[in-house]
């Protein structure tokens, strides 16, 4: 079965660290690409990182420097660790793929930071 199974998140203070965690499944996690988003309430999803079948990160600029994107391929899985947390960072987070030119999510987790 394809799927992106997700874990991690839930209720943290600001400045607090977080991490989230992707496990695929049905797909070959070693020669994908997998992305992290997000979508605050209210508001529309937006992209929040990227990391490469090489391993190659990259950041949308509000992230930069506090979250860093990683993956074991071992696992099959993706993480997400998010540091220095503000309450902005406040959303439901997605991760994300493309298999045989289908649009992979997760099922999303819910990451809340308090002032």
């Amino acid at each position: 079965q394809v799927q992106l199974v997700q874990s991690g998140g839930g209720l943290e203070q600001a400045g607090g660290s977080l991490r989230l965690s992707c496990t695929a499944s049905g797909i070959i996690f070693s020669i994908s690409n997998m992305a992290w988003y997000r979508q605050a309430p209210g508001k529309e999803r937006e992209w929040v990182a990227t990391i490469t079948s090489s391993n190659r990160p990259t950041y949308t600029s509000s992230v930069k420097g506090r979250f860093s994107i990683s993956r074991d391929n071992a696992k099959n899985t993706l993480y997400l660790q998010m540091s220095s947390l503000k309450p902005e960072d406040t959303g439901v987070y997605y991760c994300n793929t493309e298999w045989r030119r289908r649009d992979l999510w997760g099922q999303g987790t819910q990451v809340t930071v308090s002032s």
